[in-house]
């Protein structure tokens, strides 16, 4: 659940950090991509810290 919970989160912020940036809808595609591959990488290495604790 958090590998996929980042992965929606980082599209979302990579999406409004391109928007922002003035980028048409391929900029905001690419921002929104490699943010939320970013975040799910992030997420599975925090998944896999968890389940070798607990």
């Amino acid at each position: 659940m958090i590998v996929i919970a980042g992965a929606v989160i980082g599209a979302i912020i990579g999406y409004r950090r391109a928007a922002s940036r003035g980028g048409n809808a391929m900029d905001r595609a690419q921002y929104a991509a490699v943010h939320g591959i970013a975040l799910a990488l992030l997420g599975l290495f925090v998944t896999l810290i968890i389940d070798r604790n607990f």
